[in-house]
């Protein structure tokens, strides 16, 4: 039996709350970052749901500060 993805649950999280946000990414950037430090936690583990992230990404905030 395969081995469940250990960051499954938070890519779930994602996915619903984007959902129910409209797909405005700010609104959700607390399950993203969840998500992120799962990734980080598990790196090295073959987890299809991280394979998407990039550790280089800017939350929006962080955007905000580059450009002032």
């Amino acid at each position: 039996m395969p081995q469940k993805d250990p960051c499954q649950k938070p890519a779930c999280a994602i996915q619903k709350c984007l959902q129910a946000n409209r797909y405005i990414e700010s609104r959700c950037e607390d399950v993203i970052r969840a998500m992120r430090r799962c990734c980080e936690l598990h790196a090295g583990e073959n987890s299809v749901c991280c394979s998407g992230f990039k550790h280089d990404h800017k939350t929006t905030e962080e955007k905000a500060d580059q450009n002032k």
